[in-house]
């Protein structure tokens, strides 16, 4: 049997289903056959360029056929690629290029301005291979991405001499919630089994025997996936269901360029018949509601089985609005996190639900006090929440927060993000909230996280952030900054009660300040140093000293 990686799955299915569409993004559609093809020669150009087993390939565009082109060609070769955040400024991307020991950089052309102020700083890269619109110029210190797919070369597929192995890496940087972005470490043969070898319990599907079972599966199946990825692919939630589609011998349905549009989200899902959309919670599911209780009636949805989310908060309010409109879907709300796939998970449909950041306590899981006891279900006690198992070695470079977030306890190896939670005697885990973020009042843990999801429960509240700012009694104020829905009107008074009555008096903010926008990532997530930065330029300052200096 062959290694198990993504490279020798998509082969197979590939060779079972050259003519299906593997992805499809506007008017554009790219066989099976022309993504394997395309890998190929671009495995061949890395090779041909020296890139050594496990060499570095940095992939930095937007969502686009070119992104799982780019992986699929690491991973042909025996590389190891790795996400580029496109948000970010010439300082952090050539931190990220650097801390990568990147060889390979794929890039959107429209980024070539920004990488020739850093590209002379990075001699370790062999290749610079700009993706490039029709009419769009190609730098010419670069490769022409397109240029380099047409060359397929006629030794297929592609094998480097040290060939594929579980071992194999492919590494998520995530910018975590202090200090500099750092770079998760998953092997391959460990994803699969997080994902349980390709199976789909909810569809009744077993795990595959072998990855060349995966093209002969995809030949049978009558009805393939249609997966549509709405957060970007440089994130985990929507690399890994993109990947998850691909081994199905499904298609992968990337939205237009530009800013997250609903209404053209449900487009496409109308047009490509789509069956699983992928979401990251309520930043997403919130404008995605709007749109259908704005245009009753406008989308067929049928086909659409499933929604699932991963990273972000998703209220059961939404949920509900939700199955009002499509009410065949499953609803499968994930905590997971770069560094720990399927903490919890709970599943909303027409027939039962989950309360907000409630999730069933998965396998290999467990919660942890800050001096290593298990914390036992139902005593009230919290602790951190650490999954087992098949876990990432840890991050690339860094072994003092590799040693922190990968501890021992009981004899054996945990990833602990940093959540905190609480389990009831069911099994059932209350997330509080990341514990970076948390904020000490007077004494008191509050998690913003808990108090996000309170404010987002009244009904002039569209979205919400919340941190904490210096006091000299109590240490930190708790200040929100809320998003009210168009054309209503927050009243600060007004939800501090509404926060007092659903948590404890001391979570309510003291200050509430009300904005256009709270500040999220395309991926959905808060942006919680903004959000800080926010709340300290006008609430920074204790009320007497800003009194005093008026």
């Amino acid at each position: 049997m062959s290694a198990w990686g993504y490279a020798n799955v998509w082969e197979s299915v590939a060779a079972a289903i050259p003519d299906e569409p593997a992805i499809v993004q506007g008017d554009r559609a790219v066989s099976f056959a022309d993504f394997d093809a395309a890998a190929d020669a671009l495995a061949a150009h890395f090779l041909a360029a020296g890139l050594g087993h496990q060499a570095k390939v940095a992939i930095y565009t937007t969502n686009c056929p070119e992104y799982l082109i780019a992986c699929f060609a690491a991973f042909k070769a025996g590389l190891a690629p790795f996400n580029v955040n496109y948000r970010y400024g010439p300082e952090e991307v050539r931190y990220l290029l650097d801390n990568g020991d990147a060889e390979a950089v794929i890039f959107e052309a429209g980024f070539a301005p920004l990488l020739d102020r850093v590209r002379r700083q990075m001699p370790g890269v062999k290749s610079w291979i700009a993706v490039a619109p029709v009419g769009e110029a190609v730098p010419d210190w670069a490769h022409d991405f397109a240029t380099l797919a047409d060359a397929v070369p006629d030794d297929r597929p592609v094998f480097a001499p040290w060939g594929r192995h579980d071992e194999d890496l492919l590494l998520i940087f995530t910018g975590g919630t202090t200090g500099m972005p750092k770079a998760v470490m998953w092997q391959q043969g460990d994803l699969f089994a997080k994902g349980g070898y390709g199976a789909n319990p909810l569809l009744g599907i077993p795990p595959l025997d072998t990855p060349e079972d995966a093209g002969p599966r995809a030949r049978a199946t009558p009805i393939k996936p249609r997966s549509l990825i709405a957060p970007p692919l440089m994130h985990a939630t929507g690399l890994i269901a993109a990947f998850g589609a691909l081994g199905f011998g499904g298609t992968v349905i990337l939205l237009p360029h530009g800013k997250f549009d609903p209404e053209a989200m449900w487009d496409a899902v109308e047009h490509w018949r789509a069956t699983r959309i992928t979401i990251v919670g309520q930043p997403f599911a919130q404008p995605l509601l709007e749109a259908l209780d704005a245009n009753p009636g406008r989308w067929n949805l049928s086909s659409v089985f499933v929604i699932g989310s991963s990273g972000a908060m998703w209220n059961r309010e939404n949920k509900l609005g939700l199955i009002r409109h499509m009410p065949q879907v499953h609803l499968m709300d994930s905590y997971s996190s770069s560094e720990a796939f399927g903490m919890g998970i709970s599943t909303t449909n027409a027939s039962g639900e989950t309360a907000t950041a409630s999730f069933a306590l998965g396998p290999d899981c467990a919660i942890f006090t800050e001096d290593g006891r298990r914390v036992e279900p139902g005593s009230g006690e919290s602790g951190r929440l650490a999954v087992g198992g098949h876990i990432p070695l840890g991050y690339y470079k860094d072994p003092a927060k590799t040693a922190s977030t990968f501890p021992t306890y009981e004899g054996r190896r945990w990833s602990m993000p940093g959540d905190w939670a609480t389990v009831d005697a069911d099994g059932i885990v209350r997330i509080l909230g990341r514990g970076s973020q948390c904020i000490n009042t007077g004494g008191e843990k509050v998690f913003p996280e808990e108090v996000e999801e309170a404010l987002k429960r009244h009904p002039t509240v569209r979205d919400a952030a919340v941190t904490g700012v210096p006091d000299p009694r109590f240490g930190e104020r708790i200040v929100a900054l809320v998003e009210p829905h168009p054309g209503a009107a927050a009243d600060e008074a007004e939800l501090r009660d509404h926060v007092k009555g659903q948590l404890a008096v001391y979570k309510a903010p003291r200050h509430v300040l009300v904005v256009d926008s709270v500040a999220r990532a395309p991926n959905g997530k808060l942006d919680y140093k903004a959000v800080k930065d926010r709340a300290l330029a006008t609430f920074g300052a204790p009320s007497d000293e800003r009194q005093g200096a008026a």
